[in-house]
This record gives structure tokens, sequence and C-alpha cells, in this order.
């Protein structure tokens, strides 16, 4: 988890809880210290939210000496009705980037878009 986003204050479209889900899902052995600065929450939030996960399926995790290594269970079913039917697969595939696609996107950033 290289880079730290910028603050943010105000609302946004993403819980808590996924955008955890997608850190750990970009870094399977990413530890809970920079799963926290990367999603901006504290190390106890994240141990909570990993919890949960755990608690209902949709992460385990195997203990490897001092660290972690995560398991996303990629067919699990979303938990809210309106997104009856969605797999942790498919919200993860909009919300992961492969390195490579983080590496464009940083080189491009802040260059004017062409018109299409």
């Amino acid at each position: 988890m290289d880079g730290v986003p910028e603050s943010h204050s105000g609302w946004t479209f993403l819980t808590n809880h996924a955008r955890v889900l997608a850190a750990i899902a970009d870094d399977h052995s990413a530890r809970i210290r920079d799963i926290a600065a990367h999603c901006r929450l504290t190390e106890r939030a994240v141990q909570k939210i990993i919890a949960d996960l755990e608690q209902d399926g949709y992460l385990s995790h195997t203990r490897e000496g001092r660290s972690n290594t995560y398991r996303i269970d990629p067919g699990k079913v979303l938990r809210h009705p309106a997104e009856a039917g969605l797999t942790v697969a498919s919200l993860m595939s909009l919300l992961v980037k492969d390195e490579a696609d983080r590496v464009t996107t940083s080189a491009t950033r802040g260059r004017p878009h062409a018109a299409t």
C-alpha cells in the first residue's frame, strides 16, 4: 500500500467495509496498520471491520508467522437486497485496480483529457 490518499471530507459512495475489502483485495498480506492508513480509519476500526467480514464469511485469514494472509470469498453474495445476486467478485472488479492502471492513472493525472 504505497501512497496514502489525501484527506477527504463530506459524504462518499462507499462504506468503510467496502474500502477495507478492496484494500485487502489489492494486497492479501497487507498489515492492519497499512489498511487503516489507506482507508483513513483507525486500526481498531479496521480490526472490527475485518471481524465483521470474517464472521459473515466474506473474508478469512491464515496466520503466517507474525502476519496474516487474507482470503476473500469471491462468490459470496452481497448483503443488501438492492444488490441481490451480485457477488463480491463483481464489486471488487469495480474497486480494485491493477498496478499497471495505477501507474498509468498517476502518470496522466493532471493532463487535460482529449475530446472524444
